[in-house]
């Protein structure tokens, strides 16, 4: 027993402390089950004394310390490296809703606190947190604010950032920085927050948060539309923009294959127009205070308007929360669908939305003309220029062809986003994957004010080394 792992114990309890292999596992790999690490031991804090308690205890032996929430990251930001000599904070024990008020719209959570959690606690209030993704029901606060996370909604209410009023942060030294105020406007200096929400644990360990809520909209109408080509989305897109201002919460894009895809991994799933009946669709979706009629008016005087025009070929209009439910799990199984089909090599980009259509048309082409077996599966959320332009293999392509090439695939796709002012992670951080490539696509000043940032904070390196820089 050394002396870090005995005060180790001492801090957060000899049960919180795992080190054998059986235990320690299911921390030490990441999500997609490509990033496997080692880590002296995975240490469970409850409370943020016990979390500044861990680093204290980590700094004075100069031992790294790798953040985690829920484990369901794809950069493999919250896996340590293989060397062994990290110790894994895990903040799943620190799952308390600390607060909530309704008059002054906001909630303090703990990090370890699951999205959907929040979400439910926010709607017993009778309040929306409109943070919504894939992974909600397993993903955390803390992992959420890490990687700035934006997900369905962030064309009406913002990404995670948009979403934070204050943080309580463990920095590398141990101390507790308590920055957890429910203001609106606070113009005292340095805006401190921002540096720690999409800094993927490398500035400190955020422990708790307090988060904005809005109101709850009373109505939701959902409409999936069949489209000619992305052009007709982006239009679709602005035409609604136009027509349903901010009550327009929604518009999501997938591509024919997507749905292809979902259908036959996931037979289970019910599609209410068919993958060939258009190359792309669109999900919509409008959310009123509280008049269902308003909604629906509008929502069918929109797609009636694209269909005489062209700009859509076929829709459905939900007509209850069930079928709604549906037609967001055809969007939510996509990543599903794709890990049955086997695997694919994953890039998270972000566009101007005027450029996606064009960058989609010649980047396939591109990227065909050099990889005759490729099959792109792209969808995501068009509203916000964030998509999911992911690559997989078409039937019959042996298993595993697509990552051998992902270096190649990458130098199609990255200079062909960094050409149109778009970035190569819009959602899902650095982590591991990126951490490398990004420094061929931000300047040396940019990168230089961030190693800046990072020695100044956290001098020795310890924390989440490996990741982002």
């Amino acid at each position: 027993m050394t002396a870090l792992l005995q005060q180790l114990r001492t801090a957060v309890g000899s049960a919180n402390v795992l080190t054998e292999a059986a235990d320690t596992a299911p921390y030490l790999t990441d999500w997609r089950k490509r990033y496997h690490g080692r880590a002296q031991a995975v240490v469970r804090p409850g409370s943020t004394a016990e979390v500044a308690a861990v680093v204290q205890a980590c700094a004075a032996a100069g031992t790294p310390m790798v953040p985690q929430g829920g484990n369901t990251g794809l950069v493999g930001g919250g896996t340590p490296d293989e060397r062994g000599n990290s110790v894994l904070l895990s903040l799943q024990r620190m799952n308390r809703i600390r607060a909530l008020d309704p008059d002054n719209d906001t909630i303090t959570v703990e990090a370890g606190c699951i999205l959907q959690q929040v979400q439910q606690a926010a709607r017993a209030a009778g309040r929306l947190f409109p943070l919504s993704l894939a992974a909600e029901g397993s993903a955390t606060i803390g992992g959420n604010l890490a990687t700035n996370a934006g997900g369905t909604q962030v064309l009406r209410y913002g990404n995670a950032r948009e979403l934070t009023l204050g943080l309580e942060v463990v920095l590398p030294d141990g101390r507790v920085w308590d920055g957890l105020r429910g203001l609106r406007k606070d113009n005292t200096g340095y805006d401190l927050k921002q540096l720690f929400i999409g800094a993927e644990g490398t500035l400190g360990v955020i422990t708790a948060a307090t988060l904005r809520l809005h109101a709850l909209p009373r109505v939701q109408r959902t409409a999936l539309a069949a489209l000619p080509s992305l052009q007709a989305a982006t239009a679709l897109l602005n035409r609604a923009r136009a027509a349903a201002s901010a009550t327009l919460t929604a518009f999501e894009v997938m591509s024919d294959v997507c749905l292809r895809s979902v259908a036959r991994e996931l037979p289970q799933q019910r599609l209410p127009l068919a993958p060939d009946t258009a190359p792309w669709f669109a999900l919509l979706e409008l959310s009123d205070p509280d008049d269902e009629a308003r909604a629906s008016a509008l929502l069918e005087r929109l797609l009636g308007a694209a269909l005489e025009e062209g700009l859509a070929v076929d829709a459905v209009i939900a007509q209850s929360l069930a079928e709604a439910q549906a037609l967001w799990r055809l969007r939510e199984s996509i990543p599903e669908a794709q890990a049955k089909a086997g695997g694919n090599v994953k890039h998270d980009i972000a566009l101007p939305v005027s450029r996606v259509a064009e960058f989609v048309a010649s980047t396939n082409a591109a990227l065909a003309a050099q990889f005759p077996w490729i099959q792109p599966v792209v969808f995501g959320h068009l509203g916000d220029g964030n998509l999911h332009y992911n690559m997989q293999t078409k039937p019959g392509t042996p298993l595993g062809t697509a990552f051998a090439h992902e270096r190649a695939i990458n130098e199609v796709v990255h200079p062909a986003v960094a050409a149109r002012g778009g970035s190569i992670s819009a959602e899902h951080g650095l982590g591991q994957l990126k951490r490398e490539e990004i420094r061929r696509h931000k300047s040396e000043v940019e990168l230089a004010l961030m190693r800046s940032i990072k020695a100044a904070l956290d001098p020795h390196g310890l924390m989440n080394p490996g990741k982002l820089l």
